[in-house]
């Protein structure tokens, strides 16, 4: 009888260097970033940056081999990938929570700047410009992705690497305008408590959104590659659930940030 048979179903991973090394680029970033807020060099928060996706990369790459090739990722692997990846989901939310909490404690008091909010000199985002069109393209692309989802269900391949595509697509776009809209912003980072909040809102959704983009981009490549069953897709499952907590924060910070706080929903 050989030894090697397991006797339980749960999947011992080997030894990888990759949540050391992904654990420096994210000090890397977040060293970096401080430095360049004080109008330092961008350098070290470039090479974080850059670290941060290899990791992502070769961690990924891994977790693949495993499913496709060592067949590791049984019933109750995958039920721990996927309770893995909503405690994941809940640390990310307590990230927003910091933002909202700086940005309600300012907005209503908690700073000089509050008692006028926006703070006199600051004129906000339009309500009902990009900021709204933004939020249509992202709630959609939400619908759109579980069509996907519902394709692959059903097996029809066709649909799932459409509908994952085009979510992609809307993905890429709505970063798109999120860059065209901080170039059109009258205020700066280091403009006040006001800017400060919301950069850091925003900008740290945009960076899940690009995570997004990226999960959901190696997903439709998997599609492609004909990785993915209609019982076994936790790489599929996992870009989708995080794709439905990005589009959910920002349905948050559409109507805190750019409708509440905006100084004509206080004027009404």
């Amino acid at each position: 009888m050989s030894t090697d048979t397991p006797k339980h179903p749960y999947h011992l991973v080997n030894p990888s260097p990759w949540p050391f090394v992904g654990s420096v680029s994210a000090v890397m970033m977040a060293i970096g970033g401080v430095i360049y807020m004080k109008e330092g060099p961008a350098w070290l928060l470039i090479a974080g940056f850059v670290l941060m996706l290899f990791t992502m990369y070769v961690w990924w790459r891994d977790v693949v081999n495993e499913a496709q090739d060592d067949k590791a990722h049984n019933n109750t692997v995958q039920y721990g990938l996927k309770l893995g990846i909503l405690l994941f989901i809940l640390s990310e939310i307590m990230f927003f929570v910091a933002w909202f909490w700086a940005f309600f404690n300012a907005s209503l008091g908690g700073s000089p700047a509050g008692d006028v909010w926006p703070p006199e000199g600051i004129v906000p985002m339009g309500t009902w410009g990009l900021p709204f069109y933004n939020t249509l393209i992202l709630i959609t692309s939400g619908f759109v992705l579980e069509w996907a989802h519902k394709g692959l269900m059903k097996g029809d391949r066709k649909q799932a690497k459409n509908g994952t595509l085009l979510a992609v697509l809307m993905g890429a776009v709505f970063m798109g305008l999120q860059f065209f809209e901080y170039g059109e912003a009258a205020f700066g980072f280091t403009d006040g408590i006001y800017s400060s909040t919301f950069y850091m809102a925003t900008g740290f959704h945009g960076f899940h959104v690009f995570v997004g983009v990226c999960a959901l981009a190696i997903g439709y490549f998997r599609l492609q590659k004909g990785h993915f069953t209609e019982k076994q897709h936790i790489g599929f499952i996992a870009a989708s659930w995080y794709w439905h907590f990005v589009d959910v924060v920002w349905v948050f910070l559409f109507i805190w940030v750019y409708w509440w706080g905006n100084s004509a929903f206080f004027a009404q």
